[in-house]
C-alpha cells in the first residue's frame, strides 16, 4: 500500500504548490464526489455504474433530498491512472464531498479511496470485488457496492451441484487478476462441502488471459475417463471469449460456470450458438428479471443514457447510493463515523438488487442472492436464483 500512499502525498504537494484552498460547501446541499474514470480504459467499467448512481440521486432529490438537502454531484477524472486517481480524490474532497465514490477496480480506485480515508471520509468502490476494496485494503471508512468474487465461485459450484445435479467438476483458473483468483477461491472453499455430499473435483489447471491457445489444458480435460459435468472457468474479458470458444471447438460440452465478469451479450457473436453456459448476476439486463422494479430501472437507465444496461455491473452504483443515503438518514448526519456505524448495522438490508450486509469486520458482501443466467443457443436468460448456504468466511477471503 506504500506506493498508493506516495501517490497521495505527491498529489497533496501539487495541490498546495498551486495555492489551492478547500472549497466551502453550500449548507443547503450534500456533496457526493465521483473520483472515477471519464477517460481511458476504466471508463467502460466506471461510467455505467456511475450513471446508475445518478438515477438514485435524482430519485432522492425529487423526493425532497437527503436530510432535507439536495445532493450535489462533483467529479474529477482519474484518467484510468493511479496517480491521477489520488489527485481526483483530493479534488472532490476539496469541493466538499461527504462521500467519495471511486473506480470499480481495487488497484485503480484505491488511491482516491485512501485520500478519502486520510481525510476521515467515507469511500465507496463502484463495483470492486476484491476484499481489499474496503477495510482490508483501505481502512474503516471504505466500502464496496458489489459482491465479492469468491461469492460468485461458491454460488456457481453449489447451484450446479444442488440444482443441476452436477457431480464431477474441473477447475480452470486464469491467473491474470485478483478477481479471477477470487472466483476460484470461493469455488475452492465450497468444493469440500460438496465433496462430502458426493461431488468430486476431477482435475484442475491454469492459463493466462492473453494465452493464444489453451490446447494443452483442453487435452488434459479430454484425457479424463469421462467429460466433467461442469467446468469452473475463473476468467474475465477479453481472454474469456478465446477460452470458451476453444473449449467448445474441442467438442467439450460440459456445463461452463463463470463469474459475473462475463455477463452481457456483446461478446456472444464470437461463440455462435453457445449453450450450457452459466453466470451469476445481481440483476438481469435481458428483459426477464423477475423483479418488475428492476425492469423499471432498466427502462429508466435507457431513458437517461440512451442505451440498455450493458452488464450487471451497472447495478451496484444504484445500490451504493441507496444504502449510503439510508445510513445518513438513520444517523441524521453525514458525519463519517456516524454513517459507518449505521452501515455496519445493516443486516440483509433490502435493495433493488438484493440484500446488503456490512459488519465491523467486512464492508463487502460475502453472501448474496444471485440470479442465474443460462446462455442457450446464443441467447442469455434467467433460469433461477441462488443464495449460498452460508457466508464465505474471512479466512477464505484473506489468504495468509
Amino acid at each position: 500500500m506504500a506506493y498508493l500512499r506516495s501517490f497521495i502525498a505527491s498529489a497533496f504537494a501539487l495541490v498546495f504548490a498551486i495555492g489551492a484552498h478547500p472549497a466551502m460547501a453550500d449548507d443547503s446541499e450534500i456533496v457526493v464526489g465521483f473520483a472515477t474514470a471519464s477517460s481511458g480504459f476504466m471508463e467502460a467499467y466506471d461510467k455505467p455504474a456511475e450513471d446508475a448512481a445518478m438515477i438514485r440521486i435524482d430519485e432522492i432529490n425529487a423526493a425532497g433530498g437527503l436530510l432535507g438537502k439536495k445532493i450535489k454531484v462533483v467529479s474529477a477524472d482519474t484518467k484510468s491512472d493511479r496517480a491521477e486517481g489520488a489527485k481526483a480524490g483530493l479534488s472532490v474532497i476539496d469541493q466538499g464531498a461527504k462521500l467519495v465514490v471511486v473506480s470499480c477496480d481495487y488497484d485503480f480506485g484505491a488511491p482516491a479511496a485512501l485520500a478519502a480515508e486520510d481525510a476521515g471520509l467515507i469511500s465507496f468502490f463502484l463495483c470492486a470485488e476484491s476484499v481489499k476494496a474496503g477495510i482490508q485494503g483501505v481502512g474503516p471508512h471504505s466500502f464496496s457496492a458489489s459482491v465479492l468474487a469468491a461469492v460468485q465461485g461458491a454460488t456457481m459450484a453449489e447451484w450446479a451441484f444442488k440444482d443441476k445435479k452436477a457431480k464431477t467438476f474441473y477447475r480452470l483458473l486464469d491467473t491474470w487478476t485478483e478477481y479471477n483468483k477470487g472466483i476460484c477461491d470461493g469455488f475452492d472453499w465450497m468444493m469440500p462441502k460438496l465433496e462430502a455430499q458426493g461431488a468430486k473435483l476431477v482435475g484442475q489447471d491454469t492459463f493466462k488471459n492473453d494465452d493464444a491457445s489453451i490446447a494443452a489444458q483442453i487435452t488434459r480435460i479430454k484425457s479424463l475417463p469421462q467429460e466433467p459435468d461442469a467446468i469452473m472457468l475463473c476468467t474475465m474479458m477479453p481472454g474469456a471469449v478465446s477460452a470458451i470458444k476453444q473449449i467448445r471447438a474441442a467438442g467439450i460440452n460440459s456445463m461452463i460456470l463463470n463469474g459475473s465478469g462475463v455477463d452481457g451479450s456483446y461478446w456472444l457473436s464470437a461463440v455462435p450458438d453457445l449453450s450450457n453456459f452459466y453466470t451469476p448476476v445481481q440483476g438481469s439486463i435481458y428483459g426477464d428479471d423477475p423483479n418488475p422494479e428492476v425492469q423499471k430501472f432498466n427502462a429508466a437507465y435507457k431513458k437517461k443514457t440512451g442505451t440498455d444496461p450493458s452488464s450487471q455491473y451497472v447495478y451496484p452504483g444504484y445500490s451504493m447510493i441507496d444504502v449510503w443515503a439510508k445510513a445518513v438518514e438513520r444517523a441524521k448526519t453525514t458525519d463519517a463515523d456516524a454513517v459507518v456505524s449505521e452501515l455496519e448495522k445493516m443486516n440483509a438490508e433490502p435493495t433493488l438488487f438484493g440484500p446488503r450486509t456490512f459488519t465491523k469486520e467486512l464492508h463487502h458482501q460475502n453472501q448474496a442472492r444471485y440470479l442465474i443466467v443460462e446462455t442457450k443457443n446464443g441467447k442469455p436468460s434467467v433460469v433461477g436464483n441462488w443464495t449460498i448456504s452460508e457466508p464465505v468466511p474471512m479466512d477464505a477471503l484473506v489468504k495468509k
